[in-house]
């Protein structure tokens, strides 16, 4: 009897290996711009050290401090990455300012966290949590033991582990295994449950215990034992890229997407008019959003964010010199000093007001600079 088409089909279908589900996830890495590709509010920024927690170049990754250390450090954006491994960027920390004896509360870390609502497969808190596994590329002159910790914000749970850089100013691959933790869920919200922390020098009160590496209730003593200072010499550098945390006990090839993908990932937490990525950068009126004065107080526009950000975000205005504070009036001037946001969502901005600012003659048309913040 001949055999139809559909038949033949079957037979080979049936015959073929299938594909793991696992092999074909996209979006399987828990952090956002491992690649270090998106830096929208600058690419280097000197003299960090004291009150100087924040984002501060590359998107998502984060400078912290604690207790004023004396060390100051230049973070950048850096073209030094490893060789034939298709990345473009890594993130750059070069100590300015030494430090070789630490104060017991001192601490700078660079960390990055995830949003609970994101991690609800890792099934933390029950009997069938999932292992991760972190992986990342690293370079310093500086030689020694680091640390990696997760901190489970929602229920004050932390794992830590170390990593060592053997070879001084060669790029090395690290990759860590976190088991699964069977206690403490995560809240399925919008809200940070995962912190992500590069520790880079730690006071004695962040390493006079036994490193923490198992999940339990969090210890700061046990944070971050063995941790090197990467303070004690104006020689020390220290690079990352190519950072990927996912599920399960192996690590993956890093997950590059597009740069598209990647940027509006990034749009969730923080968007900058005036950012070269988004295609302004500089001075002049690109990248303003338009009001219309509608009387004296108030202007008013619909001006959409690309993407709809985490939170109602918090936001900040500049001429379009640059000026904090200020609104540009076309074809007159910059005006203003003093302006607030109001009837502002997570998708955009409404309605802006400044005390006798606004004009409803001709021009009535206002622009702003705008940066809007919605970072966990």
């Amino acid at each position: 009897m001949a055999l139809s088409k559909i038949d033949v089909a079957n037979m080979v279908e049936n015959q073929m290996p299938q594909a793991n589900v696992a092999d074909n996830v996209k979006f399987r890495n828990i952090i956002i711009n491992g690649d270090m590709n998106i830096a929208q509010r600058a690419t280097t920024v000197t003299g960090l050290g004291n009150n100087d927690s924040g984002y501060q170049t590359v998107d998502r990754f984060k400078f912290v401090e604690n207790n004023s250390p004396t060390c100051e450090f230049t973070q950048s954006q850096s073209t030094d990455v490893p060789t034939g491994q298709g990345f473009v960027k890594s993130l750059k920390m070069d100590c300015t300012t030494a430090q070789t004896s630490l104060a017991g509360d001192d601490f700078i870390y660079i960390n990055t966290s995830a949003e609970g609502q994101n991690l609800q497969y890792l099934k933390k808190g029950t009997s069938n949590a999932e292992s991760v596994t972190l992986s990342f590329w690293v370079k310093s002159n500086k030689t020694g033991t680091y640390i990696f910790e997760i901190i489970d914000r929602d229920n004050s749970r932390a794992i830590s582990k170390s990593y060592t850089i053997s070879s001084a100013n060669t790029w090395e691959k690290k990759t860590i295994t976190y088991p699964g933790d069977t206690t403490g869920a995560l809240d399925n919200d919008n809200a940070r449950s995962f912190e992500l922390i590069f520790w880079l020098l730690a006071g004695a009160n962040f390493q006079s215990g036994t490193l923490q590496t198992s999940w339990g209730s969090r210890t700061t003593t046990n944070d971050a034992v063995g941790q090197v200072n990467l303070a004690d010499s104006t020689s020390n550098e220290w690079y990352v890229t190519g950072v990927q945390l996912e599920l399960g006990e192996t690590a993956s090839d890093f997950e590059f997407l597009p740069f598209d993908v990647n940027l509006r990932r990034c749009l969730r937490y923080h968007f900058d008019t005036t950012s070269p990525v988004n295609g302004e950068g500089g001075s002049g009126l690109g990248g303003l959003m338009v009001f219309k004065a509608f009387n004296a107080n108030e202007a008013a526009g619909y001006n959409a964010f690309p993407v709809p950000m985490r939170t109602n975000p918090t936001i900040t205005i500049t001429d379009n010199s640059g000026v904090n504070g200020k609104i540009h009036r076309f074809a007159v001037g910059d005006v203003g000093s003093n302006i607030t946001f109001g009837n502002t969502s997570n998708s955009a901005i409404c309605a802006i007001s400044e005390t006798s600012t606004f004009t409803t003659s001709e021009p009535n048309a206002y622009g702003g600079r705008i940066r809007a913040d919605a970072e966990l």
